[in-house]
């Protein structure tokens, strides 16, 4: 039986399996009660003593990072795992901001280096992400942080980190009973580059429990928590309240069998997934710990019979769309709110323009070949946009590797970026054309249009071209008209 507590998250680096999620602190003081830091640091010592060492904490998870601060004060720099996540605005980000912000939750967390630093992007058109990353790496490298991750990145986009030299270890993502959207494409990444998945989400906000076995449908408003308002909306796009009863009824019997609780059967069945580091339970520190039913986690071992029953009910379930984190990036967003008006408040242009007198428009992405050249990333004339022959170049920096998929999908993120500065949409795009070094690479590229232009299938024509420069192996070029 596979009932070990702990893992190796990453070299010199061992956690917890379940890890204690510090997220339903916001929860408490966006509701005005504000968490007393001793009280809150006592809390976290009763989890570790009860052997749940590892915490996950984000800049916006309202006074965590100040908590774990205290707590490490108290109880020693090395009693517990803090990992901690920079949630940055969608803007145009500097260096200088990168380091301000790891150091502010360094002067928080009263530490001299953080164990695992996770980084969100809002906008993968936007290249300050790609920045931000470099620069996080930088001060890893400087000492300030012990290891790198991400946090809610698809499948894509870790693709183009672990293809560009940038070194992560991990991807926070959810991952359920209810959301099965990492089990494959992610996983099968994660695996050949040695990412370990962290997953949130496991008992959805509470919901996959007895609390709520043969419960009347709740009403989707304030009088649900934060975290419920969030899971109920994956409830209902994962087919409704009358198929989340079967499985929770399916997940009693199961957990009736075993001696312990329906959480304890859904935690467990992520956490033997292939590439799950560990699983983020949240919570209420001082309110609610849930010590002892999570130590149960480790006293069983789901069987193949219960394998069995719980593939079966999650093939009555409608799956969740899209890739991981695309709750957070496009519709239907599963959010709390059901948008992202609590998060962020607009999304800025990527590129800078330039207009100029005869009635056209640059947007400049800033690459060196476009001084070079002298030419702009896209034109905008009227309502027809012309974006320029793209390659996987951010600054004098290749992008992707020599993973074809990788470069293939950076370049797409660049047409888009310059799309949406002229004032168009990825939905506008009537024709593309790709040009590819290595005609057996037609696949993985093909495969990236693919996942971009789902439904929108513009016109498009593929080549085998000589490309300048040998780390290129593919270049784009788009039109749009608004």
């Amino acid at each position: 039986m596979n009932t070990s507590k702990y893992t190796e998250l990453a070299q010199g680096l061992t956690i917890c399996r379940a890890l204690t999620g510090l997220w339903q602190i916001a929860d408490i003081e966006r509701n005005g009660k504000k968490v007393d830091p001793i009280q809150g640091a006592k809390a976290m010592k009763a989890y570790v003593d009860g052997g749940f060492s590892t915490f996950d904490m984000a800049d916006h998870y309202g006074s965590s990072e100040e908590i774990a601060g205290v707590f490490r004060k108290e109880y020693g720099k090395n009693a517990a795992q803090l990992f901690t996540k920079w949630v940055p605005s969608p803007d145009r980000i500097t260096k200088a901001q990168v380091r301000e912000a790891v150091e502010l939750a360094l002067t928080r967390m009263q530490s001299e280096v953080i164990d695992l630093m996770q980084f969100h992007a809002w906008q993968y058109s936007h290249p300050s992400w790609v920045d931000s990353m470099f620069w996080l790496q930088e001060l890893r490298e400087e000492g300030l942080i012990k290891h790198l991750g991400l946090t809610n990145f698809d499948t894509a986009h870790l693709s183009i980190v672990v293809n560009s030299g940038i070194e992560v270890v991990s991807n926070q993502v959810c991952f359920s009973l209810l959301d099965q959207r990492a089990a494959g494409a992610m996983t099968e990444l994660c695996i050949k580059h040695k990412v370990k998945l962290l997953a949130f989400g496991t008992v959805a906000g509470g919901f996959l429990s007895e609390k709520w076995l043969g419960k009347p449908e709740p009403v989707l408003n304030e009088t649900l928590t934060w975290s419920q308002m969030k899971y109920k909306r994956f409830i209902d796009a994962a087919g409704g309240w009358e198929k989340f009863q079967v499985l929770l009824r399916t997940m009693e019997d199961i957990a009736q069998k075993h001696q312990v609780s329906i959480s304890n059967v859904a935690s467990k069945w992520i956490m033997d997934q292939p590439a799950v580091g560990g699983v983020i339970i949240g919570a209420r520190l001082g309110q609610s710990a849930h010590i002892t039913d999570n130590q149960k986690l480790f006293s069983f071992e789901l069987d193949d019979s219960d394998r069995e029953s719980i593939r079966k009910i999650q093939g009555e379930l409608t799956q969740i769309p899209g890739d991981c984190g695309d709750e957070y990036r496009k519709p239907p967003f599963l959010t709390a709110s059901g948008d992202l008006s609590h998060h962020v408040e607009s999304f800025p242009a990527p590129y800078p323009t330039k207009s100029g007198s005869d009635g056209r428009t640059k947007a400049l992405s800033g690459t060196i070949w476009e001084d070079i050249a002298g030419f702009s990333r896209a034109v905008r004339k009227g309502n027809r946009i012309l974006v320029s022959g793209t390659t996987a170049t951010h600054g004098s920096k290749a992008m992707g590797g020599k993973d074809p998929g990788a470069q293939a999908h950076f370049i797409l993120d660049k047409l888009e970026g310059a799309i949406q500065s002229l004032g168009g949409r990825l939905e506008d795009v009537v024709r593309t054309r790709i040009f590819i070094r290595n005609a057996d690479q037609w696949e993985p590229i093909s495969r990236a249009h693919g996942q971009r232009f789902a439904g929108i299938q513009p016109a498009n024509t593929m080549v085998r071209a000589d490309l300048i420069g040998e780390e290129y192996l593919v270049e784009m070029e788009a039109e749009a008209i608004i």
